[in-house]
């Protein structure tokens, strides 16, 4: 954890305002010493400072806290004025300018958004000042609350710096400690399955190869995820106009073999599209699984795809239950699933995840949902 002083001090270093300000409080002033402090209940640090009476403190030096009068203002908040100490009732017997030595004295707390107290901008002069005036009062207060809006500033890039730290981690964790074992797993059911296996065996190695191509699906997208909203949204790399009948058919007998027993029908046509294939391969394999999963396991699904005036049409439909009205208004949300039934429940991201990709080609998405069927229908420009 670093030091208070100097993370404080590198707090204020980095508002390039504090020296003018400072400069400009002892011009208006008079005064001879004016600085930024860190006050905390048990520190006074000096953090950004001009002084021209050598008074001796330089930015991380410290004052003994109980002896200044910030700490009295870490307390109430208000602004604090003495501009002859002899004279002044409250203070002539003050402890604080016996010890500095000091006549003259001024100091507005620096108060964050959140409330928190984080310290004071303050001057003194070992001469009486005339500086209890409205317009050297407001000027301390414009001057605290901007140096409390740096700090804020600062503050809030830290932490989206070390949010974006942890995205990273995060995405690496999904990249290499999940994907990694997933492809050995994959491996080794692919090299069961070239050998003699039993009826029995062959139903399990089945099954397995299945379970990893879901795996896979569900690690993509979470990945997908947590690049789309931690991180800059959704990358697409769109190719030269490509024929994209070879990757959807790729994609559409994979689905077919990690799920035996159902019937994927395509029609598929031969146009040109400016895409990213990868991607529109994800979101063809993304809309089927969620046929597989929500459709009517007796009934086919039916995948096509089309070239209708200056759009690349894909729709994806399967019979079953139709989703409600009020579920299809946030079904492109993520974690929102159409229906949630036992073995069935998913991460509620796959919709999610082709929307996006859909947005990223400059296109739209939409569903139809009745008692015949359910069609999801997405239109991506041709140019």
């Amino acid at each position: 954890m670093p030091d208070l002083a100097a993370e404080s001090v590198d707090i204020v270093s980095r508002i390039d305002a504090v020296p003018k300000v400072l400069d400009v409080v002892c011009r208006v002033t008079g005064m001879g010493f004016a600085a930024v402090a860190r006050v905390t209940e048990s520190r006074w640090i000096a953090c950004g400072v001009l002084d021209t009476i050598d008074f001796g403190l330089s930015p991380g030096k410290e004052l003994a806290v109980e002896t200044t009068i910030c700490n009295e203002i870490r307390g109430h908040r208000e602004v604090v004025i003495i501009e002859n100490v002899a004279e002044d009732p409250n203070f002539c017997t003050h402890h604080t300018p016996a010890q500095y030595g000091f006549q003259s004295y001024i100091s507005a707390p620096i108060v964050l958004s959140d409330g928190s107290f984080f310290g004071t901008l303050c001057a003194i002069d070992p001469a009486p000042n005339k500086i209890d005036t409205p317009a050297i009062i407001e000027m301390f207060r414009l001057f605290a609350e901007l140096i409390g809006f740096h700090v804020d500033a600062h503050r809030q890039m830290e932490q989206d710096r070390h949010a974006n730290e942890l995205r990273e981690q995060f995405i690496a964790v999904l990249g290499h400690d999940l994907r990694n074992p997933l492809a050995s797993i994959d491996a080794g059911t692919r090299m069961l399955a070239r050998t003699d296996l039993s009826d029995k065996s062959k139903t399990v190695v089945d099954l397995m190869r299945a379970s990893v191509v879901r795996m896979s699906g569900l690690i993509d997208n979470v990945l997908d995820f947590a690049r789309g909203r931690l991180g800059g949204g959704l990358a697409v790399e769109q190719a030269e106009r490509v024929p994209l009948r070879p990757v959807l058919e790729h994609v559409v007998a994979e689905l077919t073999i990690a799920n035996p027993g159902r019937a994927i029908e395509t029609d598929f046509s031969d146009c040109l599209v400016r895409c990213d294939e990868g991607r529109m391969g994800q979101l063809v394999s993304n809309l089927v699984a969620n046929a597989l999963t929500h459709g009517n396991a007796d009934s086919p699904i039916r995948v096509k795809t089309a070239e209708v005036g200056p759009e690349f049409v894909v729709s994806v439909s399967n019979s079953g239950k139709p989703i409600p009205q009020a579920v299809q208004r946030d079904l492109f949300k993520p974690f929102v699933r159409a229906t949630v039934e036992h073995g069935r429940e998913g991460l509620g991201l796959g919709l999610y995840i082709a929307s996006e990709i859909v947005k990223a080609h400059g296109g739209r998405i939409e569903v139809t949902s009745n008692e015949a069927e359910t069609c999801f229908t997405c239109r991506i420009p041709l140019r």
